[in-house]
């Protein structure tokens, strides 16, 4: 470890996610075929309405500091659009950070002391185990058992549970796995929190990202008594396709919203001016017709992905991928298979070989709590998805 760097900084490693992300662009960026299935974003452009309310914001000069909770009228419209399902939020209880990842910075942070644990079901997103840590916290991954479809079960929760044990941390729909918990067994699980007088972190960014017959529960909609222990993490990140604008938020129980506006006024101020100006623009328009379009191009997509894996031998579609644009795919079924010698025997190992041999990028497990899979997004065009999927097929055709 370096003598510069506290223990907390030395002990972060990159996001794996953003890492290979970087990387599929840098290979693309000098002329190598690459189709890349790593990125957490949509590949639609921002919604229409915020880009021309961030450009009226520039031309008259709103280029300000706002209020560190936010300008008032975004936390307005960002209480309405989450009590669209159920809850009863006001204003005063929204606080507006750079994107959903910083409001959960702020909430551990303002949630957790030094030892406190925070349980999770696995697989979970590559990045909680590090915003729990940096915030003095210990993640405690909960497994599902084999054959239960990525989800975990109220007696697995409740035996996780010890004296440290503070935060119930929730994300449904699911990244890495696109899994979607149903209202009932939310429910259940929120019972354990109120048993034990958890807090709930329910990360519900991807709450618009819901095909099938699944259909998105908000925890804090689930009745007065978790409402009033949940803090509702969200964003325009997926719903509108603003990634780059930075725009989250956190809902919960006034005195965290208090606090965590305080931390937002050492730390960044305020989100930027413009970007917030961006994401009333989305939020206050009438948008249904042109996110339900882009809802039925992406499940057609999430479709084609999980009828190709499905027919590739070796590999097998974990879960029920009904949210978010993520999948997990088991290729523990290639495990002893060798491409020109080089034995496959880690998931590692499958998308270091696919990415240089077929020139396709895929995100290995381990950094998720899932060793044996693969995440793949699905986002990308349809003519591009087409072309990885067939190129993965081909790759996993030619191992002996």
């Amino acid at each position: 470890m370096s003598p510069l760097l506290a223990a907390r900084a030395a002990a972060v490693p990159p996001s794996a996610t953003a890492a290979l992300d970087a990387h599929a662009k840098a290979l693309v960026a000098v002329g190598v075929s690459v189709v890349n299935l790593t990125s957490g974003e949509p590949a639609f452009p921002t919604v229409e309405p915020a880009a021309r309310a961030a450009e009226r914001a520039i031309a008259e000069d709103f280029t300000r500091y706002t209020p560190a909770a936010g300008i008032p009228e975004l936390r307005t419209a960002i209480a309405a659009h989450l009590n669209r399902h159920g809850t009863t939020y006001e204003a005063s209880e929204v606080v507006v950070a750079a994107g959903a990842k910083q409001a959960l910075h702020y909430a551990f942070t303002a949630l957790l002391d030094p030892g406190d644990e925070v349980l999770i079901p696995a697989p979970h997103w590559v990045s909680y185990p590090h915003l729990v840590a940096l915030a003095g916290g210990t993640l405690v991954p909960v497994h599902p058992a084999p054959g239960a479809g990525l989800k975990v079960t109220p007696e697995q929760v409740r035996a996780a549970v010890t004296e440290r044990t503070k935060v119930l941390l929730l994300n449904s729909p699911a990244n890495p796995s696109g899994v979607v918990y149903s209202r009932y067994e939310l429910a259940a699980l929120v019972e354990v929190a109120v048993e034990f007088d958890l807090v709930i972190v329910s990360d519900e960014i991807c709450d618009h990202w819901v095909f099938g017959d699944a259909r998105f529960t908000s925890v804090a909609a689930l009745g007065t008594e978790v409402a009033a222990r949940t803090v509702t993490i969200g964003g325009v990140s997926k719903t509108f396709a603003m990634t780059g604008w930075r725009i989250g938020w956190l809902a919960g129980p006034a005195a965290l919203a208090s606090a965590v506006t305080a931390l937002q006024s050492h730390t960044a101020s305020a989100p930027s001016s413009v970007a917030q100006r961006a994401a009333l623009g989305a939020l206050t328009a009438d948008l249904a017709p042109e996110l339900e379009r882009r809802r039925s191009e992406l499940d057609a997509r999430r479709l084609a992905t999980v009828k190709a894996l499905v027919d590739t031998p070796g590999l097998r579609v974990d879960g029920d991928p009904e949210g978010a644009f993520f999948l997990l795919a088991d290729v523990s079924g290639l495990y002893g298979k060798a491409y020109c010698g080089r034995t496959i025997v880690s998931a590692a190992d499958f998308a270091e070989l696919l990415l240089a041999e077929a020139g396709v990028a895929v995100v290995p497990g381990a950094d998720f709590a899932a060793p044996d899979h693969v995440r793949i997004s699905y986002t990308v065009p349809p003519e591009q998805l087409a072309e990885a999927l067939g190129r993965i097929a081909d790759f996993v055709g030619t191992l002996t």
